[in-house]
């Protein structure tokens, strides 16, 4: 089946895979869904949500199925216990994921026009739009339903900005914070939002996203339960890893890690398969990974008692993340930058 993209791209799209917001099947967080769906129906929906689980689990799919329902029935009395699956033939399916729907405002990181990319955080720019959208009229007396995605991307003026349109928002609005880690919220952003924690997709169900998806997820038995295990629960981490290299680049930089001698040939080799001109997928996974090895190896310290490998795990992981961001925003060289990494974590690894 040809996929027929309908939503703006964004700086996370990947070919072939559904935005979001034109996914009309939510696969997954049941409990969730029904708990929202019957917080409208009783008139208790809280003016504030945040989503937050790890990335690529379907938290902004769930945002717009919500948005879609309560805009679906503006009469929350008449709503039903469940939230609506949308139809991908009707107006308000279309309008609401080609972003056109007067009552949906979807934030995200803005296009570079310098660089022709996207920026690396979601500017006070964006949220400003916020004020303007709230300040109109809903064109049919419903909700107005606006999404952040993600929330961690926003810079400091940007979340100081959000924190003012939180604080006293209009009757009839809901906000949505699609968050990956909620600790980098401020606590006054956090105090004002319920949270909904949603946790990592079951193997079945990670399968049944990838169903629908083109090349179609392994046949064989082990090799999906393989790939369950390292995708974490992420549909997004399984697509990566299936379509884009992602198991060949976490398996080879795991091996250069784990080396006892170091292997100057296959760091180069890796760095260069990461670094190339339109690789700023396979850089992406080779980033997270890196983050993902510093992060298993500091809990694992915690778990043992070993409090003071765990704090220090926990300071190379928060440098790691400074360098990559480094890196994304002023377009350092990147061959360079996974050399370095594969070094730094070999030598914290050791420790």
């Amino acid at each position: 089946m040809i996929f027929e993209r309908i939503a703006p791209e964004q700086h996370d799209t990947l070919d072939g895979v559904p935005e979001p917001s034109e996914t009309p099947r939510l696969i997954g967080h049941a409990q969730a869904a029904g708990m929202l769906a019957a917080a409208y129906r009783s008139g208790k929906l809280p003016h504030a949500l945040i989503l937050a689980g790890p990335l690529g689990i379907g938290k902004a799919t769930l945002a717009f199925h919500l948005a879609h329902h309560l805009l679906k029935y503006p009469d929350f009395k008449a709503a039903p216990e469940t939230l609506a699956v949308p139809d991908p033939s009707s107006s308000l399916f279309r309008q609401i994921a080609t972003g056109a729907h007067p009552s949906v405002l979807y934030l995200t990181r803005p296009a570079n026009d310098k660089t022709k990319t996207f920026k690396t955080v979601l500017t006070v720019d964006e949220i400003r739009k916020v004020s303007r959208f709230l300040s109109m009229t809903s064109h049919d007396g419903s909700y107005r339903v606006v999404i952040v995605d993600p929330a961690d991307d926003m810079n400091t003026n940007a979340a100081n900005a959000l924190l003012k349109n939180l604080e006293e928002p209009p009757a009839r609005t809901l906000f949505i914070l699609i968050v990956h880690a909620p600790g980098s919220l401020l606590p006054t952003i956090r105090s004002r939002c319920q949270m909904v924690r949603l946790t990592p997709l079951a193997p079945d169900e990670l399968m049944a996203v990838l169903e629908g998806i083109e090349p179609p997820p392994p046949e064989d038995s082990a090799a999906r339960a393989a790939l369950a295990e390292r995708a974490g629960g992420s549909a997004r981490n399984a697509i990566l890893l299936t379509q884009y290299g992602g198991l060949e680049i976490a398996g080879a930089l795991d091996a250069l890690v784990a080396a006892q001698k170091p292997d100057i040939a296959g760091a180069h080799r890796l760095a260069e398969a990461v670094a190339g001109r339109d690789q700023a997928i396979p850089f992406d996974i080779f980033n997270r990974r890196a983050l993902d090895l510093l992060s298993a190896a500091a809990s694992e310290a915690a778990l043992a008692g070993d409090l003071a490998r765990a704090k220090t795990l926990s300071e190379a992981w928060q440098e790691a993340l400074n360098t990559i961001s480094e890196a994304e925003t002023y377009n350092l060289d990147k061959k360079q930058h996974a050399l370095t990494m594969i070094d730094r974590l070999k030598s914290v690894m050791r420790m």
